[in-house]
């Protein structure tokens, strides 16, 4: 376990922070491999979950480089129905709300392929992507005609962007803010994007569902923090900004979807949900160091039922194959230590996954098809926060008697 007591905080700079679960040292959970690959050695880092008394983030200690986990990148957004319905409503809400226009600029960082900024298109408002993966910047140019900047965001980015005079009046940031290892220059950047009456809408995983639920494998190196509205609330302001208005949704296992804008002059008025959902982590224990440290034990309870139905269903003579090759998955796997000895294979929708094997237990990636052609009896269900999309798409498995394994936010079959 890394000492944590010898890392500084990645928000507020505090040196001192709490242990609060090790998950061992485990391979990067999106790097997934090929059949020449898995023949060698591969890397692993260690991956230890600690928590900020001073501003109560919640982060890992480890920082792998980004060039390392993003320039070549295997997740496409649009894969994922739920997904695309999620950046609709949000896109037609801000359009109406705003008044947004031909006259307007949208930028988004970490636009992944167009998936959301094809919804501003479609209703003539000029947008942006920045995306740092090249193959998936491409994708967004290419299949949706969304202008990408393939490039890391930053201040600097920002300050070339408001000096060519491409200033947004939206930016938005889904599930990229726990990526960032200078988070205060993230912040700052987008401070800097904004114009004066611009709003950003962040989403992030929500800290107390992953705790209330148990969603240890949302833990992973490319995500370095797992915020709260607290947490948020202060890093927001150390840059002159305010959250004016929070709300929580279910998607990703629970998240945190906020809108801040610039106030330098401490005009802008913060609405009763934030209030209300500050008072309430208060309440809750949001800067006490114990209401996250019984999560090390739910996550061994959690492992002790997975391994006891899996060792119950292979000594019946039951195959089994898993549905998701996702880095939740990944560092499910691999810290429980369930591999090939088990899982005969995985199946995943994602054209760009398939034909090769998962990072640290080697199974090989297939299309879903795979699950009717080849009629396993379980399927461990991985990407269990899409859980209701793919048991609709996999109703002809079911109706051929296979079954799916749930295993968060605890073990049950379907």
């Amino acid at each position: 376990m890394t000492d944590s007591q010898e890392v500084s905080c990645r928000s507020c700079g505090h040196s001192g922070l709490e242990n609060v679960l090790s998950l061992g040292r485990t391979p990067l959970a999106n790097a997934l491999l090929t059949a020449d690959q898995i023949t060698r050695p591969e890397e692993s880092y260690p991956l230890d979950l600690a928590f900020c008394p001073s501003c109560t983030l919640v982060q890992i200690t480890e920082t792998v480089s980004p060039e390392k986990l993003f320039r070549e990148y295997l997740y496409l957004s649009s894969f994922s129905d739920t997904m695309l319905r999620h950046a609709e409503e949000i896109v037609t809400r801000l359009v109406r709300s705003r008044g947004l226009g031909s006259a307007h600029l949208v930028v988004e960082l970490a636009s992944n392929d167009g998936y959301l900024l094809q919804y501003y298109k479609r209703a003539k408002v000029p947008v942006l992507g920045v995306e740092p993966a090249t193959n998936i910047a491409r994708i967004a140019e290419q299949e949706r005609g969304v202008p990408t900047l393939c490039e890391f965001f930053g201040e600097d980015l920002a300050e070339r962007l408001a000096a060519e005079g491409r200033r947004a009046d939206v930016v938005h940031a889904n599930n990229v803010l726990a990526h960032v290892a200078d988070l205060n220059g993230f912040v700052r950047g987008i401070g800097r994007l904004l114009q004066e009456d611009g709003v950003a809408v962040i989403e992030v995983p929500y800290v107390k569902e992953m705790i209330d639920r148990c969603e240890f494998d949302t833990i992973y190196h490319e995500h370095l923090s797992y915020f709260s509205l607290t947490a948020l609330e202060g890093l927001f302001r150390r840059h002159g900004m305010r959250i004016n208005d929070v709300e929580r949704i279910p998607i990703h296992g629970g998240t945190l979807r906020v809108f801040a804008m610039k106030d330098a002059e401490g005009r802008v008025r913060q609405s009763a949900a934030v209030e209300s959902l500050l008072a309430e982590e208060t309440e809750w224990g949001v800067g006490k160091v114990e209401f996250y440290q019984g999560f090390g034990d739910k996550v061994d309870g959690l492992r002790r039922d997975l391994l006891h139905l899996l060792g119950e269903l292979k000594a019946q003579g039951k195959r089994i194959a898993v549905y998701g090759a996702s880095a939740k998955g990944s560092t499910l796997l691999n810290y429980f230590g369930i591999g090939r000895e088990t899982l005969d294979y995985v199946v995943d929708r994602s054209t760009t996954k398939q034909g090769y094997y998962t990072p640290g237990t080697h199974l090989p990636i297939y299309s879903p098809e795979k699950l009717l052609e080849d009629l396993p009896d379980y399927g461990l269900l991985l990407t269990w926060n899409f859980a209701e999309e793919i048991l609709d798409q996999q109703a002809e498995y079911r109706r051929r008697g296979g079954r799916f394994i749930i295993p968060i936010p605890e073990v049950r079959v379907v």
